[in-house]
């Protein structure tokens, strides 16, 4: 069974007594249906894997701990032991998730009369970066004049829900006032979506630019099609357009 962590405290009283015990942490939004979606199977999963402790984390509201671990979107699954993160896994991808849970976290449990490994308690597991690149890039440009393996990732990012909003901040600690009057339009209008903090990542930052042909910041994506800025999407917003694209 998963269990909802309920302050900053009870996250460090669970790390510090399940030290040597396989964690698998998810960060999600309540008001997001990605989320609200993988809760369900991430309790599932629970279930059939009791020997293994699954953590749900509010991203929002324990920002401290989100930042922690550079959650810049969500839902985001870290999967950690030893204090030692061993995987990420972004986005709404039930498969992607128990294929992780089977590769990393089963072996640990099934080697659980052994010794465990020591691991120093001063790792930062919050250091390893989102959805790192491979090193072995192969120096190939996309049509955009980004090399592939960038484009291949901006790809995967701006396509991780059917809204996807990069912004400077976070939507619950906005960074600049136009991504916090972004933010103010979707949620007066109850539109789902999911974020990227721009600022957590300067890789993407930049990237983004070109790969967008659009030079600033909050910049939302539909269905993993650019949609435009602050301005753009108020004038959607009132004409109706916003609105018939989501339909």
């Amino acid at each position: 069974m998963s269990v909802e962590i309920s302050s900053i405290d009870h996250f460090q009283e669970i790390l510090q007594k399940d030290n040597e015990q396989a964690l698998i942490l998810n960060f999600y939004a309540p008001w997001a249906a990605p989320c609200q979606q993988m809760n369900q199977v991430f309790d599932q999963f629970a279930k059939d894997t009791q020997e293994a402790t699954f953590l749900k984390i509010e991203a929002e509201k324990f920002s401290d701990i989100a930042e922690s671990f550079d959650i810049t979107a969500v839902p985001l699954f870290v999967l950690i032991h030893g204090q030692k993160v061993l995987a990420r896994i972004s986005g709404a991808n039930p498969q992607k998730l128990k294929s992780a849970i089977d590769e990393y976290i089963r072996p640990i449990i099934q080697q659980s009369s052994a010794t465990p490994s020591s691991n120093g308690p001063d790792v930062n597991v919050g250091s390893v970066q989102t959805n790192a690149v491979s090193s072995g890039a192969s120096g190939a440009k996309a049509a955009n004049g980004l090399d592939v393996e960038t484009d291949n990732r901006l790809r995967t990012l701006t396509s991780a829900h059917d809204i996807m909003l990069f912004m400077k901040g976070t939507p619950s600690e906005p960074a600049c006032g136009f991504s916090r009057k972004l933010v103010g339009m979707l949620r007066e209008r109850n539109v789902q979506y999911g974020f990227f903090n721009i600022l957590a990542d300067d890789a993407v930052r930049q990237s983004l630019k070109a790969f967008s042909d659009w030079p600033t910041f909050p910049q939302l994506y539909i269905k993993g099609e650019f949609v435009g800025g602050l301005d753009v999407v108020a004038e959607m917003m009132e004409t109706g357009e916003f609105q018939e694209m989501l339909a």
